[in-house]
């Protein structure tokens, strides 16, 4: 579950450096709880597209980690543009996969024929290999939301957030089968660090943003949540809401809204970017 998003700067070289401009500039949004899922404040690099890189730079390569040489060419930098460029929309799915929701959200995004990236925690996707498989299957993309969903992943060290996210992707890898892969990594609550952005990105997985939080994921009734979308869809391409952590009613139906909206407008679906050079 991504919580927050902010407008991030083109970083200096050094990581240091990177990460102290991060702070000085990104901007949180309020806590909401749901039982047994908790939603903190906290602060994650985002910008609208087209303005300066992202932290860690635009289209750094990781640096450090494990990987092979192709994965190695993964930027650490923080994804939040189109692969289809231009007017094109990321739909992007988190906290699933879930029996109930998940295959709602599904049906919804078939109607339209749209692909979306579905970030996974890994213990629901080892819980529901079946509609892992199924989301595989359908040509969506798989995303990496790490194991315990710790939205203060930020806070904790280095071998920690490398155990959460690589735990993670190999639970959503086994549970989709047939050689799958995971292509992104997006931080709980958006709490990106830039050990855990080099982990994902030695790892084959681009870190993944947003630039318009649909604001679902607090229930606020399904008129609300396509307002939200509507009056934010400026700030960037990538689009948030929620297959998990609770009744996802109005997610699903604000997501058929929506998706009748962006067609409406002529505006075409695709899946964030994963390689430099972008403009995310």
């Amino acid at each position: 579950m991504a919580r927050v998003n902010g407008q991030g700067i083109r970083a200096g070289a050094a990581v240091v450096a990177a990460a102290a401009a991060v702070a000085g500039t990104a901007w949180g949004v309020a806590a909401l709880v749901e039982p047994g899922h908790a939603r903190q404040e906290q602060e994650n690099v985002s910008r609208p597209a087209g303005t300066g890189g992202t932290g860690g730079g635009p289209d750094d390569g990781a640096k450090g980690g494990a990987g092979s040489a192709q994965q190695s060419r993964i930027p650490d930098g923080i994804a939040h543009a189109s692969e289809s460029g231009g007017n094109a929309v990321n739909i992007t799915i988190d906290d699933g996969p879930d029996p109930q929701w998940t295959p709602k959200v599904l049906a919804v995004l078939e109607k339209y024929d749209v692909k979306a990236t579905f970030c996974m925690i890994g213990p629901q996707a080892k819980a529901h290999p079946d509609l892992v498989k199924r989301v595989s299957a359908g040509g969506h993309r798989l995303c990496d939301h790490t194991v315990d969903h710790n939205t203060a992943m930020d806070k904790k060290p280095a071998d920690y957030q490398q155990k959460q996210i690589l735990d993670a992707k190999k639970m959503i890898e086994d549970a989709a089968g047939g050689g799958a892969k995971v292509e992104y990594y997006r931080a709980p609550g958006g709490a990106f660090t830039p050990e855990s952005r080099r982990t994902a990105a030695a790892n084959g997985m681009r870190p993944l943003g947003w630039n318009v939080d649909s604001k679902d994921f607090g229930k606020p009734g399904t008129a609300v949540i396509v307002k939200t979308v509507k009056s934010e869809i400026g700030n960037g391409p990538t689009l948030l809401f929620h297959d998990g952590g609770g009744n996802r009613a109005q997610t699903v139906e604000a997501l058929d809204q929506v998706l009748a909206w962006l067609k409406d407008q002529g505006r075409p679906t695709g899946f964030p970017v994963r390689t430099a050079p972008d403009a995310s």
